[in-house]
């Protein structure tokens, strides 16, 4: 045997490699697995398909775009003589305006419901199920897009009232703070929403809910008449009612007067909304998909 042969049998043999383990893909709804870059990513990508869908079926804005110029001249025209007087209509405008929109919040909250629970009939949170992105992303995104409806539907409102004789009696400044706090407000009443939306069976037993919780608070309320006229359980119930607080911030602010415990009271009811509704409907949703 030759030294090369026992020089090459005495050589250590070569240490086998591991094979490299495979990645394991992110599961949907890790939001504890996604940094808040990416969450934010996924909202946006999300907030554009939403978009895309409302550009798609331009429909779904007749709501918005009908509902506030329905509303100003049906209230208006119907209680704006009874409560201002024949032809003092005008007067009634500054009243009501202000009113209203905390009335849209929670008319344009409602459709959230709606669409979540849409959203499953379709098949459509399957396909959000089997994608590596947090869960609340989906709720996030749908309630980013709503807030942009309310806008525009707050803006036609206005619009509508200053055809009316609607007058600022305060600032430019004060009336954005009344969009901002009705923006605020409507935003956490989506939660309660999607919730509903979560747990009824259908489109339809979500509108009939929503239907039974909107209208006491919206008429038992200052939003279209003074409570002072009320008896005094109603009364009672209007000084608790948050679209009460709600509606008496926004018309201070408007037209002037005390604002500051008007306005605590409805950023204090959204905090309380939110902080109960949105772990539930996050939870809730997490369980469906």
């Amino acid at each position: 045997m030759s030294a090369a042969t026992v020089q090459h049998s005495k050589a250590p043999a070569p240490e086998s490699t591991p094979a490299p383990s495979p990645q394991k893909r992110p599961s949907g709804g890790g939001e504890g697995r996604i940094g808040l870059r990416a969450n934010l990513r996924h909202i946006g990508a999300l907030v554009r398909r939403n978009a895309l869908q409302i550009k798609q079926d331009p429909e779904s804005m007749f709501d918005v775009l009908l509902m506030p110029i329905i509303f100003v001249l049906l209230f208006v025209y119907v209680f704006g003589g009874a409560i201002s007087g024949k032809g003092q209509q005008q007067v009634y405008v500054n009243y009501l305006v202000p009113g209203l929109m905390a009335m849209m919040g929670m008319n344009i909250a409602m459709a959230v419901g709606t669409g979540v629970n849409d959203d499953f009939k379709k098949g459509v949170m399957d396909r959000f199920r089997s994608m590596p992105i947090a869960r609340s992303s989906v709720l996030i995104a749908k309630i980013v897009v709503e807030i942009g409806r309310m806008l525009v539907a707050t803006t036609i409102l206005l619009g509508m009232g200053f055809l009316l004789g609607l007058e600022i009696k305060t600032s430019v400044l004060e009336l954005f703070a009344a969009i901002g706090l009705s923006t605020v407000f409507g935003a956490s009443l989506m939660w309660i929403f999607i919730l509903l939306g979560l747990t009824m069976k259908t489109a339809q037993a979500v509108q009939g809910v929503a239907m039974l919780v909107l209208m006491p608070l919206q008429f038992g309320s200052s939003i279209f008449t003074p409570t002072s006229t009320m008896p005094g359980w109603l009364e009672t119930f209007t000084d608790i009612n948050p679209l009460s607080n709600l509606a008496d911030a926004a018309r201070n602010l408007i037209n002037g007067g005390p604002v500051a415990e008007s306005v605590w009271m409805t950023l204090g009811w959204a905090a309380l909304i939110t902080l109960i509704t949105m772990p539930l409907a996050v939870a809730k949703f997490r369980k469906k998909t």
